[in-house]
């Protein structure tokens, strides 16, 4: 049960890491808020049209009487909705990573030598491309383990009582989970742990992952909270890497800033 506060002291670190650096905080809003825009439009499609979805794929529920009709093509609307959300969580955090990996990967660099004790820290010798590459297929990949869990978090939803009670929960659970790796994986990335070996080790620490994802999947449901707290949601998750690897962090992960290159001293 520590490593729930562990996780979700990496949390806070990392979000008290970029208020710390300004310049990278501004930056790192920028993939975010493109993104933001582009879901946002997608769920308001579905708030419109989600109805008209629901009807069209429930012909069995046409000869049925009022109210039951309306009860049950609204419960699944509602819960067609939710789980769009849910999973615009994990697809959010994939896509904005995609759009901002110069920079995530420069910030989460950055981190890494803040911390080090020698003031080191792991780099890619791989182009961008090939990073960008790697980045897409590795998020595809996690974004449709989080699709099947989706599909029987859905079918689950049915359960009376568990349906409205546990299953919710479960689906943050899940979703911090995967978002976790997602941004622990720019991190992980540069020290050449495939995904396969990242999940494994995930699941090693599942406390330290569920303590670190499930507030932030629970905060990303927010409006526009997910485009603030990318960043220092990048840096917390490299220092969560730096943990699952074992590596020595100074200062419990909170140094003093550095300073940019001109900046006044």
């Amino acid at each position: 049960m520590r490593d729930l506060g562990v996780g979700f002291g990496h949390l806070l670190k990392g979000q008290r890491w970029v208020a710390r650096h300004g310049r990278q905080y501004g930056f790192g809003l920028l993939p975010g808020l493109i993104t933001l825009v582009l879901y946002a439009a997608a769920l308001v499609c579905l708030a419109l049209w989600g109805q008209d979805l629901v009807g069209w794929a429930t012909p069995f529920a046409d000869d049925w009487s009022s109210p039951w009709q309306g009860l049950f093509r609204g419960f699944l609307t509602a819960v067609l909705f939710v789980l769009a959300l849910l999973l615009s969580v994990v697809t959010f955090t994939a896509v904005t990573l995609l759009v901002g990996q110069p920079f995530y990967e420069s910030l989460s660099e950055r981190v890494d030598r803040d911390v080090s004790p020698d003031g080191t820290a792991p780099e890619s010798d791989l182009p961008l491309w090939r990073e960008l590459w790697i980045s897409g297929r590795d998020s595809l990949r996690v974004v449709l383990r989080a699709a099947v869990w989706g599909v029987l978090l859905f079918a689950l939803s049915f359960v009376p009582v568990l349906g409205q009670t546990v299953v919710p929960f479960l689906g943050l659970v899940v979703t911090g989970f995967f978002l976790t790796e997602e941004l622990a994986a720019v991190a992980l990335q540069r020290r050449d742990v495939e995904l396969r070996d990242r999940l494994t080790l995930l699941r090693s620490r599942k406390m330290l992952i569920w303590g670190f994802g499930t507030p932030l999947a629970l905060s990303f449901l927010v409006p526009f909270v997910a485009v603030f707290l990318m960043p220092g949601a990048v840096a917390g998750a490299t220092l969560l890497a730096r943990d699952l690897m074992g590596e020595e962090t100074a200062d419990n992960g909170t140094p003093e800033p550095v300073k940019e290159p001109g900046e006044a001293r």
